[in-house]
């Protein structure tokens, strides 16, 4: 088995294992299965890093056999410096969000674990596919652990909440799938990515398949004005589905546009580009405005989480090299930075069973360890530089003034309100006088906590001051992408 199919398959395998064990009683057992389970996922991934070649395109660790022949459908695996990064990304997610269940979820905990670690390999699987059914399967499977997680584990309102994600995210891929079977039939029977990106088309089937892609991909990140399912569920999810959520599933998304949207019909992208700018640019400054008013945590979080995934679909569509690795580094930034807000809100949530930031006030008095981790990460999502946040979104700016000055200047906007609403809760939330008793009675964060922040830290922190190990992998990959998008091909 290759090393792509073991980093997806073995979270599953574990995930099936924790599914079968059962009862509460063996609650302990289940805790350390799921834990060991999502390490040796992590550890199966860290090989990639090692064996991967930096200075070529090219697909690399490519795993190819027949799945259903009758149709060319192929299990078609690989990953280029575009993929690469976001395979460990969810293993390491994966383990950090087992660590912060650890305590918190005591009912049908095999259940919960079991879903997490499933949902990690078929993530991981929409990044390693190469085929586009295979593409598919993994795409729309992860939706039924994260609704499941949403279902069950939410809070009062998660059954509208759940519904409102499945339908939103199955509505715009059925428009991918009939854009699926359209270039399968046109490439004369072939499911092979490679294939299609490189097939001529012309104008209006390449304007078809880029809004069908666009239905998609657009939910998912999602853009504005499709976002509005996204603040519903983060508010409902439980903390371990926020961070997951916010961490790899919106990637899912924008991965789309890099892999299928864009390459495939690359005239349209470039005639459309206008549009996706205006509405990332809207993203990017209007929900930051909805974030400075919101009261609950973790609408502040979700609104912040549209305005910075606005700043990976502006970096995509400028189509320079800056632009489109400062998208990739961002989604990456993104991972950690906005896992560990809404982390930090489920530590504040579990004390206190309150999200709104009326409820707190002074934690710093009684928490002084937790502040200054949620400090750190309050800087991150600002765009602080020497933090992960700052890296994507200076690439981003730097290649939208290099299109446009007003393009980077309205881009720029967004570090500006991403300061306002972040600072602003920390300020209410964190700082001055112990605001009533049931801050004064916090206990600071417990060595289980300390790790799971710890670990989110590191990666924010490693990112922000040293890049290099991030973009280096990207940079042959970015120029390829480019090269490919820079040739017309109408027919």
């Amino acid at each position: 088995m290759g090393l792509l199919s073991l980093a997806i398959w073995t979270p599953i395998f574990f995930g099936a294992v924790l599914l079968a064990l059962g009862r509460d009683d063996q609650a302990r057992a289940v805790r350390w299965i799921a834990l060991i389970g999502s390490i040796v996922s992590l550890l199966v991934t860290l090989p990639l890093y090692g064996r991967f070649q930096t200075g070529t395109p090219a697909m690399q660790f490519v795993e190819r056999s027949p799945w259903i022949e009758r149709f060319n459908v192929y299990y078609h695996l690989g990953i280029d410096g575009i993929s690469f990064w976001f395979v460990i990304l969810t293993a390491f997610i994966t383990v950090v969000v087992v660590i912060s269940a650890w305590e918190v979820i005591t009912e049908r905990v095999n259940q919960y674990m079991g879903a997490f670690l499933i949902l990690s390999g078929l993530m991981i699987g929409v990044f390693c596919a190469l085929d586009g059914i295979l593409f598919y399967t993994f795409f729309e499977a992860t939706l039924i652990p994260m609704y499941l997680i949403i279902g069950v584990w939410g809070g009062p309102n998660k059954i509208y909440a759940a519904f409102k994600f499945f339908l939103y995210t199955l509505l715009g891929s059925l428009l991918m799938l009939i854009a699926l079977v359209f270039l399968y039939t046109k490439s004369g029977g072939s499911f092979d990515l490679a294939t299609w990106q490189k097939m001529p088309l012309g104008g209006t089937a390449q304007t078809f398949l880029f809004f069908a892609f666009f239905a998609a991909f657009a939910v998912k990140v999602p853009m504005w004005p499709v976002h509005t399912w996204l603040p519903d569920v983060h508010v409902e999810a439980p903390t371990g589905g926020s961070a997951v959520l916010a961490a790899i599933m919106l990637k899912l998304g924008a991965y789309g546009f890099l892999r299928f949207s864009i390459p495939i019909a690359p005239d349209a992208a470039r005639e459309w580009a206008w549009l996706m700018i205006a509405l990332s640019l809207i993203a990017v400054i209007y929900v930051g405005l909805v974030a400075l008013v919101q009261q609950d945590m973790k609408k502040l979080v979700a609104y912040s989480s549209v305005a910075h995934m606005g700043f990976v679909t502006l970096g995509f569509f400028i189509f320079n090299d800056l632009g489109v690795a400062g998208g990739i580094v961002q989604m990456i930034a993104h991972g950690f930075v906005s896992a560990a807000m809404f982390l930090c809100i489920g530590v504040l949530y579990d004390r206190v069973h309150s999200r709104e930031i009326a409820s707190y006030g002074g934690v710093v008095n009684t928490m002084p360890n937790f502040a200054a981790f949620a400090l750190l990460f309050a800087m991150a999502n600002c765009g602080l530089p020497a933090t992960a946040g700052f890296v994507g979104e200076w690439l981003v700016i730097l290649g939208a003034v290099k299109s446009n000055f007003w393009l980077g200047f309205g881009a720029a906007t967004a570090l500006v309100l991403g300061a306002a609403y972040t600072l602003w809760m920390y300020k209410r939330v964190y700082l001055g006088p112990v605001a009533n008793e049931d801050v004064r009675e916090l206990k600071d964060i417990n060595p289980r906590e300390f790790l799971m922040l710890g670990l989110l830290a590191i990666a924010v922190i490693w990112m922000g001051v040293y890049p290099k190990p991030f973009t280096d992998v990207m940079n042959a990959s970015v120029a390829e992408f480019l090269k490919q998008v820079a040739v017309s091909k109408l027919n």
